[in-house]
């Protein structure tokens, strides 16, 4: 029932949210946020105390319920947990209460609906990480994409209704060709008269030729692509992010990238495993091209925003990579990559709409000296800076040598070029800190304020989880060991 209670409860408040108006809405809605990580931590708790010692080689999936939803076509109401989907919502109930405190400083008109479309969209994404059925699946998929849509193109900036636009367009053809390659694989399930069904499982045991797994590849795999994004189905998400408010902007990078990933973990690599060795190396180029395009397009930028946008593309390629590398230490590191890069781009798209309200501007060129008179900003801005860059004892760290030495073992060319990410990261992160905090007086110096009790009640947390996950890492790559030690025996079948 924990597994329900996480899905529905957002829904539940976000309809109360309703009868709230100004400053209650979102009280309420930082309150619900709360008790959802709350009952998060607590699953997660009774999940670790349950596994079974040294039972690494299956999957641990607690909580599950798997009902009748369309009984007549085989379609369950199937969800449950393991150790991947309990991280993923771990880091989306983390994440959401710190993004709408994020928000408190912003006065958004009908702030009730703004807040629910935030509960809602919660709901969606913890949809995709638990269910176990590809209809159900792809149903939250879509739901997930609703709130945010609205979200960003009523309350974004000027240029938001085209930008919005152009982004439901991409993510709603992708997500059709994954129907399409669903109801495809639905068909084939109906073996010996067994009748047919879209659950999980069923789909894991198909025995499709490489022809068809080929095909059914890519059209699941544009989808997935398309919501990271992958180069060069990454067009849609500078503007988004930029144009975007900036708890749109969190959500998306923080959290619904990880869609993506996460669904080429849990749908794509275990399914068809023939069509991921045929065009894996492929994908793995293309992964290696994002990595090195979005940093040297993020060193050009001299727009905060929309520099940490392409600096997330970047390190977004770099976990893709770490995946179809198909090795165990490639795939941890996305998993623990997926967990640092929400904590840390979170932060950073924070930091700069602290610095953009203080100062009205994000233009880099119009900022500097603001170390002087915030030593709090600057802590903290430099903290998620270094994780962002992957400096040792930091989470950033953790994820890209694990995903590193993966595409190494893959393929050391591909490796060594995707190495590179570090040194730029530094060149253009580093340099925005320079010009920003430490540059030449300019007429902000003198009379910027440094961070007050609620902003730092948002950085705090972060800044903790930056060091925890550099520290402590095992914490988070036990609880994912055994879903990724099964993807890969699916995948090497």
């Amino acid at each position: 029932m924990l597994t329900a209670f996480l899905l529905f409860f957002p829904v539940a408040a976000a309809l109360l949210l309703h009868f709230a108006k100004g400053n209650a809405a979102r009280v309420l809605a930082l309150g619900a946020a709360l008790v959802e990580f709350a009952v998060a931590v607590f699953a997660a708790v009774s999940a670790s105390m349950n596994m079974a010692p040294g039972n690494s080689a299956a999957a641990y999936t607690p909580f599950s319920i798997n009902i009748p939803w369309i009984e007549s076509a085989g379609i369950n109401f199937h969800i449950g947990l393991d150790g991947l989907s309990l991280l993923m919502v771990l880091l989306t109930t983390f994440l959401v209460p710190l993004i709408i405190l994020a928000s408190f400083r912003h006065n958004y008109p009908n702030a009730s609906a703004f807040y629910a479309l935030i509960l809602f969209m919660q709901t969606g994404l913890i949809g995709v990480f638990v269910s176990l059925d590809a209809f159900l699946f792809y149903f939250f998929w879509e739901v997930a994409l609703i709130p945010i849509y609205f979200i960003a193109g009523v309350w974004g900036s000027e240029r938001r209704i085209a930008v919005t636009f152009k982004f439901f367009l991409y993510t709603i053809i992708g997500s059709l060709f994954m129907l399409a390659a669903f109801v495809y694989l639905y068909f084939q399930t109906d073996v010996n008269n067994a009748g047919l069904t879209s659950d999980i499982s069923a789909f894991y045991n198909l025995t499709l030729t490489a022809s068809q797994q080929a095909w059914v590849f890519w059209l699941i795999f544009i989808a997935f692509a398309v919501k990271m994004p992958i180069f060069p189905f990454h067009t849609w998400q500078p503007d988004t992010y930029t144009e975007s408010p900036v708890p749109a902007t969190m959500l998306l990078s923080g959290i619904m990238l990880k869609m993506g990933i996460y669904g080429t973990l849990r749908w794509l690599l275990p399914i068809v495993p023939l069509g991921t060795s045929q065009w894996g190396k492929l994908v793995m180029i293309l992964s290696v091209i994002g990595i090195i395009y979005g940093a040297i397009i993020a060193i050009r930028q001299r727009d905060m925003k929309r520099l940490i946008a392409y600096s997330s593309l970047s390190h977004v390629g770099l976990m893709a990579a770490g995946v179809f590398s198909l090795t165990f230490m490639g795939l941890q590191g996305a998993v623990i990559q997926m967990l640092a890069h929400g904590v840390n781009v979170v932060g950073m798209f924070f930091i700069g709409d602290i610095i953009q309200r203080r100062t009205g501007t994000r233009q880099i060129s119009e900022l500097g000296g603001l170390t002087k008179h915030t030593p709090l900003l600057s802590v903290c801005f430099l903290v998620l800076l270094l994780g962002t860059v992957a400096l040792p004892l930091t989470n950033g760290f953790v994820g890209e040598f694990l995903l590193l030495a993966g595409v190494y073992q893959y393929n050391p060319w591909l490796g060594a070029v995707a190495g590179v990410t570090i040194i730029l990261a530094a060149v253009y992160l580093l340099r925005m800190f320079q010009r920003v905090m430490l540059g030449p007086e300019t007429s902000f110096t003198s009379t910027i304020q440094d961070l007050t009790g609620s902003e730092l009640a948002v950085l705090v947390p972060l800044i903790v989880l930056v060091f925890w996950i550099g520290l402590f890492p095992n914490t988070f790559l036990r609880i994912s060991e055994p879903a990724v030690l099964q993807i890969l025996a699916l995948v090497n079948r």
